[in-house]
């Protein structure tokens, strides 16, 4: 089984783990550097995908300033999002591209399997759901559209749930990825955990307005520490992408 390594990085700056992901990218591209998990929380900040419009942050300026909040342009897919402290962001990067040559660390130089990018983000969701499953949380996904949604059914179960949570499906975890020219996988997925969820109040996310939003703490007091909730992804994720999972620093992998 192939190795993936995984990097829990901690809070780390939005530009900084963009200018991470760029360069393990080119490492897996051109040497047999495996595939990689980065796992990490950001500060406060709105970052844009390459479809984002600017009009969809609604504070002005003076309140982002107030409230510390940076405003980042990417390459990845899709409009406006906001990532803090509470919420679980995963980067992958992986080899996706058909028909590519890489060398593997095991088997030496080996063509790459035609992937399905749709695909890709669907398993992506897999990952989010058994990982909400494991906390008695049903999650699912909806047609045409990409992310991870719960709705509360009793208050007995969602004992934090504002209520409209159960008249309508929530967005509890975030997906948006690029496919770089070599094939190799960079974004990915932002799962609320104990995320305060006011800083969702200052855009209109993913160009989508009166978008329901959810937390896993709505649904468990307390909640998992970001810590314990990583554990749970990188299985889910091993098992999804049949990986070997092998924790490691990231010191270790880049000079």
């Amino acid at each position: 089984m192939q190795i993936c390594n995984v990097h829990s990085l901690g809070i780390v700056e939005y530009k900084n783990t963009w200018d991470i992901q760029k360069d393990l990218a080119a490492e897996i591209a051109t040497s047999n550097h495996p595939p990689t998990l980065l796992l990490l929380e950001h500060p406060h900040v709105y970052s844009f995908g390459n479809q984002g419009n600017p009009e969809n942050i609604i504070w002005d300026e003076r309140e982002l300033n107030r409230r510390r909040i940076d405003v980042q342009w990417s390459d990845r897919g899709g409009d406006v999002t906001y990532h803090g402290p509470g919420q679980l962001v995963g980067y992958p990067l992986l080899p996706l591209a058909e028909g590519k040559i890489r060398v593997d660390p095991t088997n030496g130089a080996v063509r790459l399997p035609k992937m399905d990018y749709v695909n890709y983000l669907r398993k992506l969701e897999n990952v989010l759901i058994k990982t909400l499953f494991k906390y008695k949380i049903g999650g699912g996904q909806i047609k045409g559209q990409t992310g991870v949604w719960v709705q509360g059914d009793v208050p007995s179960r969602c004992v934090h749930c504002p209520p409209d949570i159960f008249n309508s499906p929530a967005k509890i975890a975030s997906i948006g990825v690029k496919v770089d020219a070599n094939g190799i996988s960079r974004h990915g997925f932002a799962l609320n955990v104990s995320v305060d969820m006011n800083y969702w109040d200052g855009i209109i996310a993913c160009g989508l307005e009166n978008q329901n939003k959810a937390s896993m703490d709505y649904f468990l007091d307390p909640p998992p520490t970001i810590a314990e909730i990583s554990e749970v992804i990188i299985d889910a994720f091993g098992k999804e992408f049949s990986y070997e999972m092998k924790s490691t620093p990231l010191k270790e992998k880049i000079s």
